[in-house]
């Protein structure tokens, strides 16, 4: 009898290489099916993002008459939470536990947080819409409540994300951690996308009972997805436990300190920050300047974050596949931030008669270029990292980049806004406001590159080990090689 399970296994094995991103990842230990369900956690990320910076944001400002600055201050909250994510990574670094688990108990944790901060939203918005009951209820204890909703699921998401990718990198070889972070990644974008069209869908005709039930379902999906992206990923091992146990306990200042020391970390830091920053001004300002400017419609410019998670997907699999052959994070990290810079210019250029065509070429060359520099220095951290302090490293990234690009994100509003309202000459073309902060992200990118420019001066090497952003070293042909443990 002909067993078409054991077919049609056999070739999306076969397929899966050929035509899935990152899918080589996957080994006989490994399987593919494994690391996919581990992306969930991303999944449930990507959700979070969705309905908290699109949905929420839109529904709480219009249809329920909420200040912006009011929304604008929930929406920054969860970076209050952003710093904490180097302490968390570290935690589960040296987490001690009877079954010797030290990923999946804080990826629980932060799943419960996000649940937790779900739980709350309904409430503040029938509060917030004077929906039934909550019609005589003040005002003031919704936005409390919404608030409280907002930071906890932005902590949620902060801890199952920084822990998701160190218990990713723990499960496959050094040399496939650049895939494997692409394989997240790219679920992050599809779990983004899938988002957005489900919950378009379900609010199709809006009611704040019908915005509720979604929210609810988000709860729900969240915890189940996380659940079974768990399941049997970290195996338990007692002897592990015992030696961590019996361990001169690791202050975490000391930790951080040790990592901060290394060489080229600072460097390292430093160019994320810019570069992040450079890139995530315009992600506030894309949809306003295509519509302000350039006269898109509102289903134009929606159509702008399909484009630019796009370009950053096209990124990551060129990014994975190079770095995974051994490429150097330090180029990479270069090319992305000088791809980012003509996209600007592409889309500064487009308000002055090139039209829109440019100006979506533009938008998908910037996201070409976020995610090439996001895989690099990402994939850079992971390598300068100790084999025991991934966790740490991961936070330390998460961290900065988290709180560059959300302050990158309030400084382009507040320089629109400004410009915006400055009465003179200058401030009366539409252009202008939006101008000046791709300009002033072109310099931070090519802050960015210069100070990564000495490093091409130092010979190539296959998976380059702290030394992104060290000068060059002379080299001596009749030395021998030095074995570093």
């Amino acid at each position: 009898m002909f067993d078409y399970r054991t077919y049609a296994t056999r070739k999306l094995a076969a397929v899966g290489p050929k035509y899935l991103p990152f899918a080589d990842v996957a080994s006989d230990e490994v399987p593919l099916s494994r690391l996919l369900r581990l992306s969930l956690f991303q999944v449930t990320v990507g959700m979070a993002l969705v309905l908290l910076v699109g949905t929420l944001n839109r529904v709480m400002i219009v249809e329920l008459s909420v200040p912006a600055t009011l929304v604008a201050l929930m929406l920054a909250l969860p970076l209050i939470f952003a710093p904490l994510r180097t302490l968390i990574g570290f935690k589960s670094d040296t987490h001690v536990s009877a079954l010797g688990l030290r990923r999946v108990p804080y990826i629980w944790k932060g799943t419960l947080l996000q649940f937790g901060g779900f739980a709350i939203m309904p409430f503040a918005l029938l509060v917030l819409s004077g929906y039934g009951e909550a019609v005589d209820a003040p005002r003031w204890i919704g936005y409390s409540s919404a608030a409280l909703s907002f930071l906890l699921v932005g902590a949620g998401v902060h801890m199952v994300q920084t822990i998701g990718l160190a218990l990713a990198t723990d499960l496959v070889p050094q040399e496939d951690h650049p895939k494997v972070v692409g394989l997240m990644y790219v679920m992050l974008l599809l779990g983004m996308v899938a988002s957005a069209l489900v919950f378009g869908a379900l609010l199709e005709t809006y009611t704040p009972g019908r915005l509720i039930q979604v929210i609810q379902g988000a709860a729900v999906a969240t915890v189940a997805l996380n659940m079974c992206a768990m399941w049997k990923q970290e195996a338990r091992n007692r002897p592990r436990a015992a030696a961590m146990k019996a361990a001169q306990p690791v202050e975490f200042t000391h930790a951080l300190s040790s990592l901060i020391k290394a060489k080229g970390m600072t460097c390292l830091l430093g160019v994320i920050a810019l570069g992040t920053f450079g890139f995530g001004m315009a992600d506030v300002l894309l949809e306003p300047y295509g519509g302000q400017v350039l006269g898109l419609s509102v289903a134009g410019t929606t159509k702008l974050t399909a484009l630019l998670a796009a370009g950053t997907l096209c990124g990551f699999v060129l990014a994975a596949r190079n770095l995974g052959q051994g490429g150097s994070p330090t180029r990479f990290s270069m090319i992305g931030a000088a791809i980012g810079i003509p996209g600007f210019l592409a889309v500064i250029v487009s308000a002055q008669g090139f039209g829109i065509p440019l100006f979506l070429a533009g938008t998908l060359a910037t996201g070409i270029g976020a995610g090439l520099f996001g895989h690099a220095t990402l994939t850079a951290t992971i390598r300068n990292a100790p084999k025991d302090r991934i966790g740490l490293a991961l936070g330390a990234w998460g961290a900065v980049q988290a709180t560059a690009a959300g302050i990158g994100i309030a400084l382009a509003g507040i320089v629109r806004d400004v410009i915006v309202g400055w009465h003179g000459d200058v401030g009366r073309a539409a252009q202008t406001p939006y101008t000046l902060v791709f300009m002033i992200e072109i310099v931070f990118l090519v802050l960015a590159i210069l100070i990564l420019l000495p490093t091409l001066k130092r010979p190539l090497r296959p998976n380059d080990r702290l030394e992104l952003c060290a000068p060059a070293e002379p080299t001596n042909q009749n030395s021998n090689p030095v074995e570093v443990p």
